[in-house]
């Protein structure tokens, strides 16, 4: 048996959640603090790689030890979350844990998942959004979040999303199966949901950037389909920063 875990970080003062030579990471501090709680070295399996700067509501990850499939520990298990953010940093927190059999994969099993895109949507910035929300100032009226709404009805269902992929990205298949995609505001927030079954590298931003790009009047929502068609990543919006996206929820089957 090995433990399943669910963390929450703000990912602004790290490389991405995969150890990487280039930087302090999300998946390194998990590293230290599962050897620190239970004695040796763990193998952390995470259900996915965000990228540098990016956040996290619920990310999910597998703990074993290292070389075996099981995790050999007293601690129950309703405990482990607290025994890991004792030896995490302030911008990373263990939020819940449980046991799973070793056959389970934190990635390879993963059902869906669901994004959120946040912007910061006032004339002025605020210091409290700094890295945490894009900052949009032109304001997005009511009218604009129904255009944007009517373009990601469009992005729902199973098609080939090449064209919100980022150029040069390997990948056997281009389709992916989108479960809801929708926009609204609470208060000076807008954000973005996206659900799917899947993700291409850069995919919920290049998504962002196109719903607000008719927001704006650039794309009307009737072009969607054609740029969906098209696979072409040029006729799609902009790649908006990663500070505003969220990895919101895993569902596993």
């Amino acid at each position: 048996m090995k433990i399943l875990i669910k963390i929450s970080y703000c990912g602004t003062a790290y490389c991405g959640y995969q150890v990487q030579p280039n930087g302090v990471s999300i998946q390194q501090k998990l590293n230290e603090a599962a050897k620190a709680t239970f004695g040796f070295d763990c193998d952390i399996v995470g259900c996915s790689r965000t990228d540098s700067g990016v956040h996290a509501n619920e990310f999910c990850a597998t703990v074993s030890k290292k070389g075996s499939s099981d995790l050999p520990t007293v601690i129950p298990p309703e405990k482990i979350p607290l025994a890991l953010s004792a030896y995490l940093p302030q911008d990373i927190s263990v939020f819940d844990c449980r046991w799973v059999s070793d056959e389970f994969h934190a990635r390879y099993d993963v059902k869906e998942k669901e994004y959120l895109y946040r912007i910061y949507n006032r004339s002025v910035r605020s210091p409290f959004e700094e890295s945490r929300a894009a900052h949009i100032p032109r304001l997005i009226t009511d009218d604009d979040l129904q255009r944007m709404n009517l373009a990601a009805k469009k992005l729902c269902g199973t098609h080939d999303f090449s064209a919100y992929m980022a150029q040069g990205s390997s990948v056997k298949s281009t389709v992916r199966t989108v479960t809801r995609c929708e926009a609204w505001r609470e208060g000076d927030v807008v954000l973005i949901r996206i659900a799917a079954d899947g993700f291409l590298y850069n995919m919920v931003r290049i998504i962002a950037g196109t719903l607000l790009s008719v927001a704006q009047g650039k794309i009307s929502p009737k072009d969607i389909d054609m740029i969906t068609a098209s696979r072409n990543r040029t006729l799609a919006g902009t790649t908006m920063p990663a500070c505003g996206l969220y990895l919101n929820r895993v569902f596993y089957s």
